[in-house]
């Protein structure tokens, strides 16, 4: 099977859709979906990007990303990959959308508009080792003290929206 993402203006209107890795070596601009998810104690989710991912593997991340799949609605799609990398379902929220571009530098280039959800559990994840090599809840204000001392270890698409992120929460 193809994997393909959905092709969008800035607008976020449908042109297509294309084979995923063909996009990221071309920088077309794709819908994508980030899932933040607290507990009830105000502790984020983070996994730790499989270290053979094709980009950005072995970084710190939000608890789940990916891409809807053409005819396949944003939050379904959240949904989806959420179960699939981190092993549970919560309800989601739409909090924002943004559009980012950057070059890894390894023939890849991510441009994404970004869909980002917002969700709470009080579970145990259980994640697919082929996506998360690790996961940890932290407290939001570690995160931004790590963040500020180890940007590297951060994904490029975390580093740039945690703090609107954490401006919805306040």
């Amino acid at each position: 099977m193809i994997d393909e993402v959905i092709l969008v203006d800035a607008d976020d209107r449908v042109l297509g859709s294309a084979e995923k890795l063909s996009v990221h070596r071309d920088g077309q601009l794709h819908r994508a979906i980030s899932v933040f998810v607290l507990n009830t104690r105000g502790e984020m989710l983070l996994q730790q990007r499989a270290s053979d991912k094709y980009h950005s593997g072995g970084l710190l991340s939000n608890t789940c990303c990916s891409h809807p799949r053409p005819g396949e609605a944003t939050e379904a799609a959240a949904h989806r990959r959420l179960q699939e990398e981190m092993g549970f379902d919560c309800p989601l929220k739409p909090i924002f959308s943004f559009t980012y571009r950057t070059d890894f530098g390894n023939g890849l280039i991510e441009h994404e508009l970004d869909h980002v959800f917002l969700g709470y559990f009080a579970g145990t994840p259980s994640p697919d080792p082929a996506e998360v090599e690790a996961w940890r809840w932290m407290r939001v204000d570690a995160i931004a003290d790590d963040m500020a001392r180890r940007p590297e270890a951060y994904t490029y698409w975390f580093r740039h929206i945690f703090q609107r992120v954490v401006d919805v929460l306040d």
